[in-house]
């Protein structure tokens, strides 16, 4: 049997294990495109929960603890995998409902509770994956209580067992034994795991990875930043280098489209500076290291309070109004485009930078209309657009846009003067009227989708699916926009993004007309966003 103390202690020892080694979950995403990894998501969903938790005195139930994590989790949940995290979670809590302490029977059946609400949110739930790897150790846990209740024997099996079927994952989707990795999602899961059982095992907590790497040196630096720079067009050769003189580099890769790197110094601003000249910073994080290891007792990468609350301030449902949307995008010229359509807010965000439920939730009680519209505008921030709308104060629809074009044909379909229904109906059927192609590089060596990809090639995708792989722009964009059009194509329009000039995007909209029929109208619009050269819509 645990309490309160303990629970809140494993889970907090989880969270760590996972922080600690989310580098290593995030390089097993087989998916070359530069995105929100899955490492990185589910360390700051459990590390928002981490936080809550930390507050909490050793007189808390078991009761209390499960819930505050589950709030945590849910409110800080990020990308499919924190979503599915803080579902799994939130489940658990209902089972701990009313408990001062728990015994191994009712950890077994508040997880299975937590296993059941994740299959029931996942639409398509594809086995081989965290869900799987959560299934079994639940059912395993379940086994177990038969003839040992004891906490130490169910964490123990649920832990063990979610080993045996994350190293099973490979078997059960082919992308993961051709690229010769386990699951992703299910390899988080399991180092929440083996946190906790640290610490009902031993009474062990495992303590943040930075305390312990850095403490012998953070009288020598200061300072340490991390940061993704793209390289720019008069970038030097020698980064790595130029570096090394402001101090001691962490980790260093670089291939042909930019670098990443992790450095410890006194001089963080001339890093910043000299990684500008390198090129454009795509991320950056910089620490005092002084501060965070006497200070703090954890460090998560979360926006702080404070910004979110400026940027979208609590606003009470006017009655007057009825409609009130909110847009997720990345780019100076997109955020444009969706305000000009009339979204009311707009959250920061996309595929390298998936916002949490919390995020999205702010927006929409931001919005002071009686029904408020969600586009996420991206696949793997759906789930957490649907969590924002559970919680909301407000009557809230989400649209389920992948792509910013399909999200920009859903507000043309608005009418003011339709009622929710229609205007959900008419949305949703408007999604299915665009195409979107996009052009980006590959952020790692990788062989998908039946293609041998290099770091640093030009990919070219068609709603998520490669098409092509190259290095020559106006090809791969030419291709691209002749495998989006149909028959009945009347447009095609060009997203440009933050790399690239007004000049090269209609050069490259006078290559894509060149190849299309005379019928269909080719345009140019700034995006400003990141990570993707540009994003094609045909409709």
């Amino acid at each position: 049997m645990i309490n309160g103390k303990q629970l809140r202690d494993a889970f907090i020892s989880g969270a760590n294990n996972l922080c600690n080694r989310k580098a290593e979950v995030d390089a097993l995403n087989v998916f070359p495109v530069p995105d929100g990894d899955t490492g990185t998501n589910m360390s700051m969903t459990i590390g928002n929960g981490a936080k809550e938790l930390e507050k909490l005195g050793d007189e808390a139930t078991v009761e209390e603890v499960a819930k505050v994590a589950a709030s945590g989790f849910l409110r800080g949940a990020r990308g499919n995998s924190g979503v599915i995290l803080s579902l799994l979670f939130r489940g658990f809590s209902k089972g701990m409902k009313g408990k001062e302490t728990a015994t191994g029977a009712d950890i077994a059946a508040a997880f299975s509770l937590g296993v059941e609400a994740a299959y029931k949110a996942v639409m398509k739930p594809t086995e081989g994956t965290i869900l799987t790897v959560s299934r079994c150790a639940a059912e395993k846990a379940t086994e177990i209580v038969k003839y040992d209740d004891s906490t130490v024997a169910v964490v123990y099996g649920m832990y063990l067992q979610s080993k045996r079927t994350l190293a099973q994952t490979p078997e059960m989707l082919p992308i993961l034994k051709k690229s010769g990795v386990v699951d992703a999602g299910g390899q988080g899961l399991v180092y929440i795991f083996e946190g906790m059982w640290s610490v009902i095992s031993e009474g062990k907590i495992i303590m943040p990875k930075t305390a312990e790497e850095t403490s012998a040196k953070a009288t020598d630096y200061a300072y340490c930043v991390e940061a993704v720079a793209k390289r720019g067009e008069n970038a030097s050769e020698g980064f790595e280098k130029v570096l090394s003189a402001f101090g001691e580099i962490v980790e260093y890769t670089e291939g042909t489209q930019g670098a990443k790197f992790h450095i410890h110094t006194n001089e963080p601003g001339k890093v910043i500076t000299e990684a500008l000249s390198f090129g454009t910073l795509l991320a950056t994080k910089v620490e005092n290291m002084s501060i965070a290891h006497t200070e703090l007792k954890f460090e998560y990468e979360a926006p702080a309070e404070e910004t979110k609350e400026e940027k979208f301030p609590y606003a009470e449902v006017d009655p007057s109004v009825e409609y009130g949307f909110v847009s997720v995008c990345a780019g100076k010229g997109l955020t444009d485009v969706f305000a000009d359509l009339g979204c009311d807010n707009i959250v920061s965000g996309g595929q390298t930078m998936n916002p949490s439920t919390e995020d999205i939730l702010a927006a929409v009680q931001a919005t002071p209309a009686k029904n408020v519209f969600v586009l996420p505008n991206n696949k793997n921030i759906i789930m957490a657009a649907q969590q924002a709308a559970e919680i909301a104060d407000r009557n809230v629809v989400v649209i389920p846009s992948k792509t910013v074009p399909q999200g920009i044909s859903a507000m043309l379909a608005y009418d003011c003067d339709a009622s929710v229904k229609e205007n959900t109906e008419a949305m949703n059927e408007a999604l299915s009227s665009v195409t979107t192609g996009q052009v980006t590089f590959a952020a790692r060596d990788s062989d998908f989708d039946g293609h041998k990809i290099k770091e640093g090639e030009l990919l070219a995708m068609k709603e998520g699916k490669m098409l092509y792989t190259g290095k020559e722009m106006d090809l791969i964009c030419s291709r691209l926009a002749k495998a989006l059009v149909t028959k009945e194509t009347s447009m095609v329009t060009i997203y440009y993004g933050e790399d690239v000039s007004e000049e090269q995007a209609e050069a490259i909209r006078t290559v894509i007309e060149g190849k299309l029929p005379n019928s269909i109208e080719v345009n140019t619009i700034y995006g400003g966003q990141p990570v993707y050269y540009y994003i094609i819509s045909a409709e």
